[in-house]
């Protein structure tokens, strides 16, 4: 964004004494010099004066006197100096997340068409954050890495199915794949990792994988990654659907939620999270809130000026100006050349 400004607005002032010697100049009946060469611009003349010398004048020492102001372009620029966070969503995609324990509008829903919506929510308030998605199930995969890109992200969460990984829970593999994603060399410092944390969604207990929650969340510590927990599902029994080979429901089944409670406790308070129990889409809405309002970075700008200097594109016309006038007023042409005795 750019303006124009004045260095010394005081030669402004000077502007208006012109059209006071305009005036004074048309009621004089003898010629007095007022400015340079005003006294030849009416020298006696059979031709009419010419009105050139005069208006060349007023406009160079009108072009001079805006230039002495010392007129500016002003460039007022903004420099973000914060960078946004690093975030991996690791999200739980084992069968056990079919249990429609949740309600949307009266209907029943499953878990994970309960926490889609939020977690787009969730991206979508966060435009300066890189963020990826591990999915984990009986083993754990990186669905999208780090990226800027948040529309081309929602797509891939929208293609997000149940069963597309072998069933299971893999809980230290989810964390630990999505630690693996985080690793950024330029944002190390002391070996702890900068500006950066995981969300792990999960329904259940870790029974697959390599590494044990405990493991990866001791890795997280380590690194200085807060890990923010979400157990999702109602406590006690929930209905499951069953799904014949042509994937329509059949009917129900009632299922014991298993949500490991004190592992996601444990996990969250090692590494300087928080953990979070879910039981429905609003208590969902509400832990991803608070994530969003706990790690949030307020982003602060140096802001400076650039200025131009225009003198010189109103001096340089000014100074031609008052030459022209100085030229029509005395013309080489016109002198009468001096007898020159033998």
């Amino acid at each position: 964004m750019s303006h124009l400004a004045f260095k010394d607005p005081i030669w402004l002032l000077a502007l208006l004494a012109l059209p006071l010697i305009a005036w004074i100049r048309g009621r004089r009946s003898v010629p007095v010099l007022l400015v340079p060469f005003a006294a030849a611009w009416h020298r006696p003349s059979l031709a009419a004066p010419s009105r050139w010398p005069v208006a060349l004048a007023f406009l160079g020492l009108t072009a001079l006197i805006v230039a002495l102001a010392r007129p500016q372009r002003v460039e007022d620029k903004r420099e973000v100096r914060s960078e946004g966070y690093d975030i991996m969503l690791a999200i739980d995609l084992s069968t056990s997340m079919r249990a429609e324990d949740f309600e949307l509008k009266g209907e029943r829903i499953n878990r994970l068409q309960a926490i889609k919506p939020v977690i787009q929510a969730f991206i979508e308030r966060r435009p300066t954050d890189r963020i990826g998605i591990v999915l984990f199930s009986g083993r754990a995969y990186t669905m999208a890495p780090l990226t800027f890109d948040h529309d081309w992200l929602a797509r891939q969460l929208g293609r997000v199915r149940i069963g597309m990984i072998e069933d299971g829970t893999a809980i230290g593999d989810g964390l630990g794949v999505a630690l693996t994603r985080l690793e950024q060399a330029k944002r190390d410092s002391g070996g702890k990792r900068l500006g950066a944390f995981v969300v792990l969604l999960t329904d259940g207990a870790n029974n697959r994988g390599a590494l044990q929650p405990q493991q990866a969340a001791e890795l997280a510590k380590s690194r200085g990654v807060p890990v923010y927990t979400i157990g999702a599902g109602k406590e006690g029994y929930v209905p499951v659907p069953i799904y014949d080979d042509n994937n329509r429901k059949m009917g129900y089944r009632r299922m014991l939620s298993d949500v490991d409670e004190p592992a996601l406790r444990e996990i969250a308070t090692m590494t300087g999270g928080k953990f979070f129990r879910v039981a429905d889409t609003d208590t969902i809405e509400s832990a991803f809130k608070a994530i969003d309002r706990a790690q949030k970075i307020e982003f602060q700008a140096k802001s400076y000026l650039i200025t131009t200097e225009l003198f010189w594109w109103l001096a340089a016309p000014g100074l031609l100006a008052l030459a022209l006038a100085a030229l029509f007023a005395r013309p080489l042409w016109r002198r009468e050349l001096k007898p020159v005795l033998a």
